[in-house]
């Protein structure tokens, strides 16, 4: 259990950093990130196609690794 649960952890990071390496970048240089920090957080981008793909399966993943981690802990006492 604990070996099938670090190896599913691992894949999952892998995938997480993969998930987000391939995301397009939301602004353009530092006078985006001090401007276009307020319309990403307000959501006035919205991601579409391959963005909107790549956006949602990072949650998941994000959220997948999240619960792995917990489950190899309860495991692990």
């Amino acid at each position: 259990m604990q070996t099938t649960l670090v190896v599913l952890l691992i894949i999952d990071a892998i995938a997480l950093i993969t998930l987000v390496i391939l995301q397009s970048g939301k602004s353009a240089g530092l006078s985006g990130a001090i401007s276009g920090g307020a319309e990403q957080l307000f959501g006035k981008q919205k991601a579409r196609g391959l963005d909107l793909f790549l956006h949602r399966g990072t949650i998941v993943t994000g959220v997948i690794l999240f619960i792995l981690t917990f489950l190899l802990a309860y495991v692990l006492q």
